[in-house]
């Protein structure tokens, strides 16, 4: 997909990015992924798809897409972050971009991230949730609030290269909150991020850690605690998470759907609102 006519990063202004894809037997959703990239406005990218061994018609999209994407490879991996790790290292942008195959981009993303693009950075943006085919809320992004929690969208995250090169990719040893872990040791190390306050991605709930919040929540927790948090504050703080995410289950199953949302608005660290 990389446009002819732009060198691959000769220009400053024109910084090759590369998009990573990764799936596991995920067709029902991947090529609306696929399409969201092609169809981006900026058209200096290297789109690389990295399938896990998918049993579905997902090699099938891929290959019909095959034309437009940069790389793909189809093998066995030890799991999510070793899929992002794999698709890192095959990339070679300044800047990039992971987009799992249920989410999408807005077609300006990739755009609004080249516009605020300098050397060494994490650049973040606000995601649109879907319940399903319907809107739900819009999560905006709070990059002090890391130390306590993922309040900084991975599906809406790019990062310049020279950041990976000198603070590492993503832990293996995490299945769940790899993501979290990855931006708090940025975070942590000095690194700047870079706040674009408009939506340039979509993603749809019931998500791996979603389904497996609990385990998450535990994970979250290791990661403060290797990152230098407190680590009697780390538990406190887990059991609060716990007991928020039981009371929200609680009031939504029994109608009080306002409740949670007026919480969310305007007292959750991570703010979530309608718009």
């Amino acid at each position: 997909m990389v446009d002819s006519t732009l060198s691959k990063d000769i220009v400053t202004a024109q910084p090759l990015v590369s998009i990573i894809t990764v799936v596991l037997n995920g067709e029902k959703y991947l090529e609306q992924a696929i399409l969201s990239v092609l169809g981006q406005s900026y058209r200096n990218i290297e789109y690389i798809v990295i399938d896990g061994g998918s049993e579905d018609g997902s090699l099938d999209i891929i290959k019909k897409y095959e034309a437009e994407i940069s790389s793909w490879i189809s093998e066995p991996d030890e799991g999510v972050a070793d899929a992002f790790n794999k698709g890192i290292d095959l990339s070679s942008g300044s800047i990039i971009g992971i987009l799992n195959s249920d989410d999408w981009y807005e077609s300006h993303a990739v755009e609004s991230v080249v516009q605020q693009y300098h050397n060494k950075a994490v650049f973040c943006g606000n995601v649109q949730y879907w319940d399903g085919d319907v809107k739900d809320y819009v999560f905006s992004t709070n990059v002090q609030g890391l130390t306590k929690e993922m309040t900084v969208n991975h599906p809406a995250v790019f990062v310049t290269r020279n950041v990976y090169e000198s603070y590492g990719v993503f832990n293996k040893r995490y299945i769940y909150a790899m993501d979290y872990e990855l931006l708090l040791r940025f975070y942590k190390k000095g690194v700047e991020f870079v706040v674009i306050d408009s939506v340039i991605s979509n993603m749809r709930l019931a998500g791996l850690s979603d389904e497996n919040w609990s385990e998450s929540f535990r994970e979250v927790r290791q990661a403060k605690i290797l990152h230098g948090e407190p680590r009697l504050y780390s538990y406190l703080y887990n059991a609060k998470q716990i007991i928020r995410r039981l009371v929200a289950y609680l009031f939504t199953s029994i109608g009080l759907e306002m409740v949670v949302g007026f919480y969310r608005r305007n007292h959750s660290i991570i703010k979530k609102s309608r718009r």
